[in-house]
């Protein structure tokens, strides 16, 4: 029996698909990479409202399922 692998995606902090984001990532790893090359460019100069961002995985029921919130997207800039 082989293995199903999850599937994630980037949401923003109101659990919709991500404005910019919205793609399917094979990993975890590979969402939280996306995440934070858009926070430390682009999003620099959104809100932080509109820079927070959720990492949600398809669960086998077919939902979407919150699994964490990189907190280097919350956070203000120092520039």
């Amino acid at each position: 029996m082989a293995l199903k692998k999850n599937l994630y995606r980037l949401t923003g902090l109101d659990g919709f698909p991500h404005h910019v984001l919205d793609a399917p990532y094979e990993s975890i790893d590979a969402a939280l990479k996306a995440a934070k090359l858009w926070c430390t460019g682009q999003g620099l100069s959104c809100t932080i409202k509109e820079r927070g961002i959720g990492v949600q995985v398809l669960a086998g029921n077919g939902t979407w399922r919150t699994v964490c919130y990189p907190p280097n997207c919350l956070q203000h800039s120092l520039a």
